[in-house]
Formats: structure tokens, sequence, C-alpha cells
């Protein structure tokens, strides 16, 4: 994963000790280093200790992060004293970026109160908020008012809002392959591609005809097929799995693969049920797992707002996702549910899995054109859920995201699945179904929640209800 880049706004204020602004730029800037950021700053030859007190300063500052606009993921505040709210303000305004802004506020110690080594950042935070809020210029708190820079909440801080930078930037310019038509009988997964065209996605489409045109032009022994037969048999235990089957996944899956270079996407969402099965004899499950384990996000029945949620919780996660059904509860405990698909999950979120044939629709179609399945119990564990939609009659998109816990408890059951546990459980329900929303969810294996609801909410300005 790319290393995050931020901008370091160093805050600073005359009548304040200007020993505590030197500190904290170095503070700001080892800790940043510490874990993993890049910086850009001001040098302590361009500005006094390279903070901003001065309209001059913040001007000089402005500059700087105008030249590295391609580089600079997000902005840190630093106040290692009360500093100088306007000039924070001014430097984001002309630098033109439009990215998030974390504020930081180094707490006073008892006992060192006196006009030697009081910092007052305690105050100054306000006031800098103040700034930014009469500019229209949405930021990010820390999650206490004041933290220090080297604490392991402030670690905590920057790790959720690398989330929120890496969020925002990967939803500007996102771009989705819709595989074939919505399946008939899912209006659940009604979308508008102008609503979410407004918020700088956008959707590319393809025939499902077109891809089995392309499909139909490789021979069995191409390079290109036998490499990605290979690949798929790398990936997970094909015994059983006829090779006629196997070798219908690999041209088929080639092909997606190449249209997917050709147009720059980010993820695809493919028409399943049952056209796949019924004229060209596999599910797609396997191929969608493999792109979603490799990060490049696959949804079932063209579910595009659900691709999109998959998309988000693996921008905050660097980890792959899954979409799922909320699906069954689980005996009698209320805040207990079954999520199930046939599946496609990534196969990292199994303890175990191996490729098999999907159990609903074979007697429909019959089961030697149903294989490709990725079946197994999902591995006990953390997870953060998500769910966007795009709603129409406001002309807004919606979200919902939430945390829950993949448990180890027992189910005799088939596709991919697992139990969890979500606090609460009735009253997230309650809302889904209230608000309208699909039966579909994405997962990953992180606790993300509140990084997505802050960079869904204040930067991208959705809709969103976070669940607790």
């Amino acid at each position: 994963m790319k290393k995050t880049t931020f901008g370091v706004i160093v805050g600073n204020r005359g009548f304040f000790p200007d020993a505590l602004a030197k500190d904290g730029r170095k503070n700001i800037l080892d800790t940043l280093r510490k874990n993993g950021f890049n910086t850009v700053a001001l040098s302590m030859q361009e500005t006094k200790y390279g903070a901003v007190e001065t309209f001059a300063d913040a001007k000089k500052c402005a500059a700087l992060f105008a030249q590295n606009s391609n580089k600079i993921d997000g902005i840190v505040v630093t106040l290692p004293n009360f500093g100088d709210e306007k000039g924070v303000a001014e430097t984001v305004k002309r630098s033109g970026l439009e990215v998030p802004i974390l504020i930081q506020a180094e707490p006073d110690v008892q006992g060192k109160m006196t006009i030697a080594d009081r910092r007052d950042s305690f105050c100054g935070k306000i006031s800098a908020c103040n700034n930014l809020r009469q500019a229209g210029i949405p930021y990010t708190l820390t999650s206490s008012h004041t933290v220090g820079v080297a604490s392991a909440q402030f670690k905590q801080d920057l790790d959720d809002f690398d989330s929120i930078c890496r969020i925002v930037k990967g939803l500007k310019n996102a771009r989705f392959g819709a595989i074939g038509a919505r399946t008939g009988a899912f209006n659940t997964v009604r979308y508008s591609e102008k609503i979410l065209e407004l918020s700088g996605i956008s959707v590319e489409t393809i025939d499902l005809s077109e891809i089995l045109g392309k499909v139909e032009l490789l021979a069995d022994k191409d390079r290109a097929v036998k490499r990605k037969l290979d690949t798929i048999k790398k990936y997970i235990s094909t015994k059983s799995i006829p090779e006629q089957q196997l070798l219908k996944m690999a041209k088929f899956g080639y092909v997606i693969d190449q249209w997917i270079k050709e147009n720059e996407l980010n993820g695809t969402a493919i028409q399943c049920w049952t056209a796949l099965e019924e004229f060209f004899g596999i599910v797609p499950c396997t191929l969608m797992s493999m792109m979603s384990e490799s990060l490049v996000p696959s949804a079932c029945e063209v579910d595009i707002t659900g691709l999109l949620g998959m998309y988000i919780l693996q921008l905050a996660a660097g980890t792959p996702s899954a979409i799922l059904d909320w699906n069954n509860n689980y005996g009698s405990d209320p805040d207990k549910c079954v999520l199930f698909h046939c599946s496609n999950l990534p196969k990292s979120f199994f303890g175990s899995s191996k490729m098999d044939y999907q159990e609903i629709i074979a007697g429909s179609v019959g089961k030697e054109n149903t294989y490709g399945t990725v079946v197994g119990s999902i591995a006990p564990g953390k997870a953060t859920f998500c769910r966007t939609t795009t709603d129409d009659a406001a002309g807004d998109i919606c979200a919902y995201v939430g945390q829950g816990n993949f448990t180890n408890d027992k189910l005799a059951t088939f596709g991919g699945y697992g139990v969890m546990k979500i606090a609460n459980l009735q009253l997230l329900l309650e809302y889904i179904c209230k608000m309208g929303y699909e039966h579909h969810v994405a997962v990953s294996r992180s606790q993300k929640a509140d990084a997505i609801a802050e960079a869904l909410d204040n930067y991208m300005g959705w809709e969103v209800y976070r669940h607790e």
C-alpha cells in the first residue's frame, strides 16, 4: 500500500514560548516518520522554526502545499502552543487543497504552567476550528481535545485519519465496471449512475454477451488461458471440479481481467443468476473471490452500490472486503445473525475453503452448470460492515456503517457463512428495513467504522448512520 503523505502546519503565536513551536515541529515530524508517513512541511529556514504565525508565513506554507498538491493526501495541524488561527485557515484556503485536515493540540502539564512553558493549545484549538468553520473548511478532531503527539492515543488518531484520507482520495475519480444487466428479480440492487457521478464515481458498462463473445474466441491452449487456469488452481483447492468447467472459468476470468485493465477499473459487479449458469455453465464466484483478494473488489448481481461499500472498506483498512447477505437469525440471540453468500468471499475470510458448486440453483440449472463457488466457514474475528445506496428521490448517497465480531458459533450449512455478533442488532435491522436498504452488505475483517463515517459524512457530504 502506497505511503500516505501529510502536509504539516505547525501553529505558533508570538507571545507564547517560541521553544514550544520549535520542539513541536520536531516532535510531529518524528512521530509521522516513525508511523510510516511522508511529510511536506516548511523548513526551519523558510519561517521562524518552520511554523506558521504571520500572513507571510501562511502564504509561504500555502505555496509549498500547492507545489506538492499531487503528493499531499491530508493536512495535519499541530498546535504546540496556542497557535495563530488565522494563519492555519489562510494556509489551507490559499493552498487550494481539498483534503482531510486533522487538528491536534498538545496538552499542558501540571507543574509547567508558568509564562515560560504554558501552552494554551487547549484554547487555541477552539479558535483554529472556529476560523476553519467560518471558511467552510471541513476538519477532523482527535479523539481527545488535547493529545500528545508521542502518545499511543495519537497513534490511533493518525491511523484513523490515514484511513479517512485514503477513502476521500480513493473515491475521487473511482471507476467501477458493471458486467451484464441487473438480474430481473433483483430490484433491490437498483441505483442511480448520475448520483454516483456527482460524487466523482463513474460506472463503465458492458453486456454479458460481449464478454462471452470474447471468451468464445479464446483457444483452450492459449497461453494466457493456461496461465489463468494455473492461477485458479494455485488459489484454491479444485478437487472434484471438472476440468472443462475450470477451463471455462479461466477464459471468463482472463477476458474480465483484460477489460478491467483496459478501462482502469477499481472494481466490478457481475451478472450471475441465472444467465451465466444456463448459457455458459459456471458460476463466477471463485474469479470474483480472486479479484477481491487482490484488492480489486467484485460484487454479485450487478450490485454497484454494494461494490462501493466494498471499495470503501478496502480503502479504509487496506485489506480485502466481501459482499454478503443479511441472511438468518441465529437461534434466539437478538444480537447475533448469520451472514451468508454462495460464495465469492476472499479466501482470507476463511480458516479453510475449497471450490464447490452452488447448491441453491443447482436444482434448477443442473449441478454441472454451477461449479465455481468458494465455500467454508468465516474465521472468528473483528469486522466492520458498510452499505451504501443512492436515494434517487432525495438525490443523495446514503450509507450505514458499524462494527461487530464474527464468532466461533457452529453452523451446519453450505456456501460461505459466518455468525456475527453486533451490539443492538435489532435496532440496526429496524433501521435497514425502515430506510429501505438492500439485503447485501459489505464486510471487512477490520475495525474502521469511525473513520468511514467521518470520511463519508464530513468530507463526502453523504447521509451516514453510524451504528453503535
